[in-house]
């Protein structure tokens, strides 16, 4: 028996699944004592650094007590599943992070769904138990509940809970009896995970996830699941279309602390890297070269929003970007589909443009924050949801959606989630905070946070995760407020700006250079208006004691990418470019504008 134990950390999102991650790395002595490591080791993009959420899963091996134990750090968001969903084929066992306060959250049921019907032996770890009105003992029940109701089986019903906090670095299966390390976890996962089983025959091996080297090229990731793979043999690659390839292992490497070592051959049970092999996608097996068996494919969740992704043509292109051509675009979303999983590219009729479908609003904003850091310049359109056929009915994405707020403010939230088409299913105390779910359309989730945050003076907590398709619910209410659009181009005048400010809000200050078209604020009424910010005084020799007041200015309203992907209208493009983002009309000419909204009431 090999003594391998394979892991994977599931869990909400900000449950700390990565916090513990590094713990786990300090307590292995990974790192010699001088060197010094900043929080979250393996969140090592800067995207996931400044949102503090992870979106990449990451392996990690450490040993302890001549056991070798490799960790998968998974993402917890709903939006990332796909990558979870993946990772988990290489586990023989996971670790469940839950607050001990929030308790088991939308996502909590989304992952351990997937786990327990792969088969996976569950250790709870109920965590954060140092904060106030935490409830461990209800938050233990609660999971036991939330495994039954998944149809577990007996063996994983019998799962074993540990409480700790990983941020203070301790574990125990007590958790009115702290300790000083997290070594209660590191026995529980030796004795209560299986060990990698070794199973004789042919090799095997399905890719989950790949790596990219400019000394060597794309890099497979997987589990050997039978045999032993060798440095140098020929091999064969089942494709997903039935086909078979070909080709020869350069080399093997398995992962060893936070890197990897290079080795001559790997068994049955182990992760490890590939180097050597081309035109390999995620999900095809590497198998015997004489009789190739390939392993059932990996089955992701359907996206459920698109949207048009298209070159950057206002009259601000190439500006700030290196790459703004239509080759540029193609090349750029082709190769994300690559390691992407959930990720899905469509051409348009239009050379220029193509349709992205994601999992979510954030799953695409990563990938357009992604492109703009790169240098890319490029324009998106609305969200749009996908609807299905269903017996002649169409049919939409139906999310679940969980909203934690103060006492005081829940009246509100229900209220903008009822006026959505949202139905509320429970509402319920949770310590000081009121607990409600709602089963909601997903496109009445586009825009919903910017209001309940506002509505809620930035207090409330909202998650939500895709259920499933159900008849078409109606027209939703869109945004209620028109938009202001600049006339002319050129840097807006304080002196303008500080005359129109009656009409609205202005997402623009003074002296920034604004052109035809685009949009530079919110009106107060529902219609558009198109108003001339570039109009200077006139100035004349003679003085005014009344007119020549100081001009003040409200502070312009800055968005977010993702806030302004909710924002904009079906009219509108976002253009995003490496330092701007800016909202513009799709037609910049005022008449064009006219001419095809006539049209469009006309069709």
């Amino acid at each position: 028996m090999q003594n391998i134990r394979n892991i994977a950390i599931i869990a909400h999102v900000d449950h700390g699944k990565t916090t513990l991650v590094d713990k786990i790395i300090h307590a292995s002595k990974l790192f010699a004592e001088h060197q010094q490591f900043d929080d979250l080791i393996l969140d090592n993009n800067d995207l996931e650094r400044e949102r503090g959420i992870t979106i990449v899963s990451k392996n990690v091996s450490v040993r302890y007590k001549d056991v070798k134990i490799n960790i998968i750090d998974t993402p917890g968001h709903a939006d990332f599943g796909g990558e979870v969903e993946r990772v988990l084929k290489m586990a023989d066992g996971v670790l469940l992070l839950v607050d001990a306060f929030e308790g088991a959250m939308p996502q909590t049921r989304f992952v351990l769904s997937k786990a327990i019907q792969l088969g996976l032996k569950p250790i709870v770890v109920v965590n954060k138990v140092d904060k106030e009105n935490c409830r461990p003992d209800e938050v233990h029940e609660q999971v036991f509940d939330l495994m039954f109701n998944l149809e577990a089986t007996e063996d994983q019903l019998d799962f074993t809970t540990l409480y700790g906090s990983s941020k203070q670095g301790w574990m125990s299966t007590d958790w009115t009896q702290p300790t000083d390390n997290i070594t209660p976890l590191l026995d529980a996962i030796i004795d209560v995970i299986p060990a990698a089983p070794y199973r004789e025959g042919t090799p095997q091996m399905q890719i989950t996830s790949l790596d990219y080297s400019s000394f060597v090229g794309r890099i497979a990731i997987g589990r050997v699941h039978r045999g032993t793979l060798k440095e140098g043999m020929p091999i064969s690659l089942c494709k997903a279309d039935g086909s078979i390839k070909k080709g020869r292992i350069k080399e093997l490497q398995i992962f060893e602390g936070l890197g990897r070592k290079t080795v001559q051959e790997v068994s049955a049970g182990e992760i490890c890297a590939v180097t050597g092999i081309e035109g390999f996608d995620i999900g095809d097996t590497i198998a015997d070269a004489e009789n190739p068996e390939p392993l059932a494919r990996i089955s992701i969740d359907e996206p459920t929003m698109n949207m048009l992704f298209t070159i950057n043509n206002s009259p601000f292109f190439g500006k700030e970007g290196k790459f703004v051509t239509s080759r540029h675009l193609r090349d750029r979303l082709m190769k994300e589909t690559e390691k992407n999983l959930a990720l899905r590219v469509q051409e348009t009729d239009r050379e220029d443009s193509f349709l992205v479908f994601g999992r979510g609003i954030l799953h695409l904003s990563v990938l357009i924050e992604t492109m703009r850091r790169e240098g890319y310049e490029l324009q998106v359109g609305q969200p749009q949801v996908i609807y299905k056929e269903i017996d002649g009915q169409r049919h939409e994405p139906i999310e679940h959606l969980v909203v934690d707020v103060p006492e005081e403010t829940a009246g509100k939230v229900i209220e903008l989630v009822s006026m959505r088409k949202g139905e509320l299913t429970i509402m319920e105390p949770k310590g000081d905070l009121q607990h409600l779910e709602f089963n909601i359309p997903a496109r009445g989730l586009i825009g919903l946070r910017n209001n309940v945050l506002t509505a809620t003076a930035g207090e409330a907590i909202m998650n939500h995760r895709f259920q499933s398709y159900e008849p078409y619910k109606g027209a939703i209410p869109g945004r209620n407020n028109g938009s202001i659009i600049s006339m002319e181009t050129g840097p807006g005048t304080a002196y303008s700006i500080d005359k129109l400010q009656d009409r609205g809000v202005f997402f623009v200050d003074p002296g920034v250079d604004v052109y035809m078209g685009q949009v530079i604020g919110e009106h107060s009424r529902q219609n558009d208006i198109t108003v001339n910010i570039q109009k200077g005084k006139k100035l004349t020799n003679m003085r005014a004691s009344g007119s020549d007041d100081n001009v003040k200015i409200a502070p312009a309203k800055n968005f977010s990418l993702e806030e302004a992907m909710e924002y904009i209208q079906k009219d509108e493009y976002l253009e995003v470019t490496p330092k701007s983002i800016r909202m513009r009309k799709i037609y910049l000419d005022e008449n064009e504008r006219n001419r095809m909204s006539r049209a469009e009431a006309n069709a």
